[in-house]
C-alpha cells in the first residue's frame, strides 16, 4: 500500500497510516464492514493502536478510489505519486468526519473530499502565483482537449482549434496556457534552447528595458502634472506630442517664441526638481503662473 510521509499527515493532525496491521490482536478487523471499522475510528482515542489499525484497513480498502481521482490530474506535471499522497489525506479526512446519518457508503462521502483536497493543493501549494481557480479548471479542459485533438487532426492544435473545441473564447485558452507555464517556471540557470555553450536565461535579466523605463518616467511625470499652470501644461503638449516647435507654438498661443522658451524651460526645471525632491511646490511655480 502507498503510504503517507509522515510530515504531511502529522501536518493535518491526523492518524498516522500503519501499513500493517499492529498485532495479531487485531487481525479480527479484516472481517468487519465499513461501517463497523468506522464505528471503530469514531469511538476510540486517536492514539490508540486498533483506532489506527481500522483507519489503515478502511485506507487499504479505498485506495482504488484515491487513484480514480488523481487519474483526472494524469496529465499533470505533478507527479502522480505526490498527487496520491494529497489524496490519502482527503481520504483519511473523510474517514475521521464520516457521519452514518450522511449515508451508509463511505466511498461516495470520501470521493468529494478527495477530489477537494487535490484541487485545494493544486491551488493553494503547487501554483508559484496566484491563478483563479476557473482558470486552473480550464487548463485541465484544454490540456484532454490538445490530446483529442492531436489524434483527431493528426496535427498539435492551434489555440483557435482549441477554443472552438471547447466552445470557450481564444483569449481564454490563452490565459489558461500562460497559466501552465507559472506550475514549471523555467531555471534561472537552464541554458537557451538550440544554442550550444549559450547563455543562461539569468543572462538575459536584470537588463534596462527602455520601454519600463519610459513607462516609470511617464508615471513620475504624472503624478505632478496638474501642479503647472494650464497654459505650461499646453506647451508642453504641443511640444512634445504635437511635435511643434518654439515659434509654432508662439504663433498658436499669441506670445512670443522668447516667452514660449522661457515657459517651457520653467515647466521642464519645475518637473525635474519635483521628480527628484517631492516637496511641497515652491511660490515660484504660482509666480509663473
Amino acid at each position: 500500500m502507498e503510504t503517507l510521509s509522515a510530515r504531511k499527515v502529522g501536518a493535518q493532525d491526523l492518524v498516522r497510516i500503519a501499513p500493517e496491521l499492529p498485532d495479531t490482536a487485531t487481525r479480527d478487523l479484516e472481517n468487519l464492514e465499513d461501517c463497523e471499522l468506522l464505528g471503530i475510528v469514531r469511538s476510540l482515542p486517536r492514539a490508540s493502536e486498533r483506532r489506527e489499525a481500522a483507519c489503515a484497513l478502511l485506507v487499504s480498502r479505498h485506495r482504488g478510489l484515491v487513484r480514480s481521482c488523481v487519474n483526472r490530474y494524469r496529465r499533470s506535471p505533478e507527479p502522480t505519486e505526490d498527487l496520491m499522497q494529497v489524496g490519502y489525506v482527503g481520504l483519511l479526512k473523510a474517514i475521521s468526519n464520516f457521519d452514518p446519518a450522511m449515508g451508509p457508503s463511505l466511498a461516495a462521502y470520501a470521493q468529494p473530499c478527495i477530489s477537494g483536497e487535490i484541487k485545494r493543493y493544486f491551488r493553494d501549494k503547487r501554483w508559484h502565483v496566484h491563478v483563479e481557480r476557473p482558470v486552473q479548471e480550464l487548463l485541465l479542459e484544454v490540456r484532454e482537449a490538445k490530446n483529442q485533438l492531436i489524434q483527431q487532426l493528426g496535427h498539435a492544435p492551434s489555440e483557435a482549434e482549441v477554443a472552438s473545441y471547447l466552445g470557450a473564447s481564444e483569449a481564454a485558452v490563452r490565459e489558461a496556457l500562460r497559466a501552465d507555464m507559472l506550475m514549471q517556471p523555467s531555471s534561472l540557470d537552464a541554458p537557451l534552447a538550440g544554442q550550444p555553450d549559450a547563455a543562461t536565461l539569468a543572462d538575459l535579466l536584470g537588463e534596462e528595458d527602455p520601454q519600463v523605463e519610459h513607462t516609470l518616467s511617464m508615471e513620475a511625470l504624472g503624478a505632478h502634472w496638474d501642479e503647472l499652470p494650464r497654459r505650461e501644461q499646453t506647451i508642453l503638449l504641443m511640444r512634445f506630442y504635437g511635435d511643434m516647435t518654439q515659434a509654432e507654438i508662439g504663433s498658436k498661443l499669441g506670445i512670443s517664441q522668447m516667452h514660449v522658451s522661457r515657459l517651457l524651460s520653467h515647466a521642464l526645471t519645475f518637473l525635474r526638481q519635483r521628480i527628484l525632491d517631492p516637496a511641497e511646490p515652491g511660490e515660484e511655480l504660482a509666480a509663473s503662473a
